[in-house]
């Protein structure tokens, strides 16, 4: 017997066309909404083109990812939903292939291509966001008047830091402009307020041509010398109209070194990760210890041992601060109060740069933990959207890219927003890093099962008419009936027959509603304690659905007319809430949900009474109506 049937061939070619084509089609959306975020740093820097295609080359390497599961979501959603419209998959059930037989091919593919994008992610995609970050931050160097943000200093020109208030869109212009100059060293700084300013690279790109408006300058007099001898110096102050500099700076694109970002925990993979926990956590430790150490020697420090003669001696003698402190001078106090004063301001500093060390040390852990637990999530996620997306086109039967595009981008959005939502808990320590990012997982793949089990049982779960009847039970809403005059009657009814079972059946109704007395409450224990069918009613029923299934041969419009208008009796609704006698046990214990349904009950038994009167009613209706058809006949 062959392991590969004709039918898995025929599954798995329909599948992996569709896979490839919504694979390049995810990917290139993700890198167009990608390249967004760095917009910036492409337009107007006179890139490359292998510089340009180095970046989308990267991109999308460190996209591929988060762009299988949707692939594999939007393909099997699409695949299963046209061979449902085809009626294909109906065929293959119909052989007594079982759904979970028709998925083993894609399912063993998709199995590869998860431990395929594990590899990935732990391979190559480290190196490639290494890469990438490197990239970006040598692309930043390029053209740095571009760069230049408003409101904030920018320090990435070597010796300035410069201010800007405003940026001029059309022409590039610099407004408000503020220099702090540091290219004659720290002790000689200079300071450039200007109206306006312009920044442009010379020719040859090795200088940056700032040429001000409107401006002043101040430096020192003096730059050498202590700080009492320049005190009385006074400082340069030159107004000028328009000034330019020449900064020597290398606007070639030139790429930086990759290992800048290899502590980064996105560039490294499992092993590399786990070292870092390890040097992390021996770091951790130390700054633990050396704390503990320094709080011992300063705040803490540890009790003098006493021999126990003298301790009687010292218990006597009491020391009053207030006392000792009253008994100093002024000066002496005031000494005191600098000293105390200058080690609690030691104190709170080493204790907030401490905490801040720990607080980064803490937050690094953190990341590395997301990180580590990411390459697993993002590869069963894409085992958790097949199973989503196969049983769901399955379910629906409709194909093409209309209806399975919405419903896999719905989903897709509901899982990205889990997914950030808890990375982000677990790298703000507001959530254990391990459950933010497995939320994700643990919600997808109740889902998958459910899905694939109710589309291999061939369970109704998107008919809305079944939904639509469970609402209708819940609420009690009635039913009506719709009986269309048939324009071929092949056995015209019986009517003499008929009106007498009919006036029969309506007497049986009367004598059934005198002796349930249907107006008066029900009894509490019979309704959740006592597991009985009203079988009076159910035969009452089923005789009445014969006679109107009899009188719906019928050519008489009136006659059709009242049997609309008869009422579709429940037939279990006024005796208990639910067929399962220990559901009813559990709602009749539990007291206040157990007055809800009891109350149900005795609307459904007033119902029932009215539903009498109504049967009587048009009951005499038919009978009189038939009476004039036998007359004219």
């Amino acid at each position: 017997m062959k392991f590969i049937k004709k039918i898995d061939i025929f599954v798995f070619k329909a599948y992996s066309l569709l896979f490839v084509g919504t694979f390049f089609i995810c990917l290139f959306i993700f890198l167009m909404q990608f390249m967004w975020r760095y917009v910036d740093e492409l337009i107007g820097k006179g890139l490359t083109l292998d510089v340009l295609a180095h970046f989308f080359y990267y991109a999308s390497l460190t996209l591929i990812p988060m762009s299988l599961p949707l692939a594999i979501l939007l393909a099997s959603l699409i695949t299963f939903g046209n061979l449902g419209e085809r009626f294909e998959l109906l065929s293959m059930k119909a052989a007594g292939i079982p759904l979970v037989r028709i998925l083993q091919p894609i399912i063993i593919f998709n199995i590869l291509l998860c431990i395929g994008s594990f590899y990935f992610q732990n391979i190559t995609g480290p190196e490639a966001q290494k890469k990438f970050y490197t990239l970006i931050y040598s692309m930043k160097q390029k053209s740095p008047e571009l760069e230049i943000p408003e409101g904030i200093f920018y320090s990435e020109i070597p010796g300035y830091n410069i201010f800007v208030e405003k940026k001029g869109k059309e022409n590039g212009m610099l407004y408000g402009v503020m220099i702090y100059s540091t290219t004659d060293g720290y002790e000689d700084a200079q300071i450039v307020l200007a109206d306006s300013a312009e920044l442009k690279t010379t020719a040859d790109e090795k200088h940056l041509m700032l040429t001000m408006y409107a401006g002043e300058r101040f430096r020192n007099m003096q730059a050498q010398g202590n700080m009492m001898a320049r005190a009385n110096v006074p400082y340069m102050r030159e107004t000028f109209i328009q000034e330019t500099d020449l900064i020597p700076f290398d606007n070639n694109f030139n790429m930086m070194d990759a290992n800048v970002f290899s502590g980064s925990a996105q560039t490294k993979n499992l092993r590399e990760i786990e070292t870092g926990l390890d040097s992390l956590a021996h770091k951790s430790d130390s700054i633990g210890r050396s704390l503990f150490a320094y709080l011992q020697n300063t705040t803490y420090r540890r009790k003098v041992n006493i021999a126990s003669q003298d301790s009687v001696k010292i218990a006597r003698q009491t020391l009053n601060f207030d006392t000792l402190y009253s008994k100093l001078t002024v000066s002496q106090q005031q000494g005191v109060l600098r000293n105390a004063m200058q080690k609690s301001t030691i104190a709170t500093n080493e204790y907030e740069f401490r905490g801040l060390i720990s607080k980064d040390i803490d937050q690094s852990t953190r990341t590395h933990w997301v990180e580590w637990h990411k390459k697993f999530t993002l590869s069963l996620a894409c085992l958790f959207f097949f199973f989503i997306g196969a049983p769901l086109g399955a379910i629906i039967r409709k194909g093409g890219l209309g209806v399975p595009v919405v419903i896999s981008v719905t989903i897709f959005i509901f899982y990205y927003i889990i997914n950030v939502s808890g990375e982000k808990m677990a790298k703000s320590g507001e959530w254990i890093p391990w459950f933010g990012e497995w939320l994700s997982s643990m919600v997808l793949c109740p889902i998958g099962i459910f899905l694939t089990y109710k589309a291999n049982k061939d369970s109704a779960v998107f008919n809305i008419e079944a939904y639509i009847n469970v609402i209708r039970k819940i609420l009690g809403l009635r039913i009506s009936r719709h009986i269309a005059r048939k324009e071929v009657i092949i056995h015209d009814p019986d009517y003499p027959v008929v009106k007498t079972e009919l006036t029969a059946l309506s007497q049986e109704w009367q004598a059934y509603a005198q002796k349930s007395r249907l107006r008066l409450p029900p009894n509490y224990l019979h309704i959740f304690f006592y597991n009985i069918d009203d079988h009076e009613v159910i035969s009452l029923s089923r005789k009445m659905e014969n006679l109107i299934t009899i009188l719906s041969n019928s050519r008489d419009a009136a006659i059709l007319d009242a049997l609309n208008k008869l009422p579709i009796v429940p037939t279990h609704a006024h005796t208990r809430p639910f067929h399962n006698y220990k559901w009813n046990m559990v709602l009749g214990i539990i007291f206040p949900v157990g007055i809800f349904f009891y109350f149900r009950i005795w609307r459904y038994r007033l119902r029932l009474y009215k539903d009498i009167q109504q049967i009587k009613k048009y009951s005499a209706f038919i009978a009189e109506r038939i009476e004039k058809i036998s007359e004219i006949e």
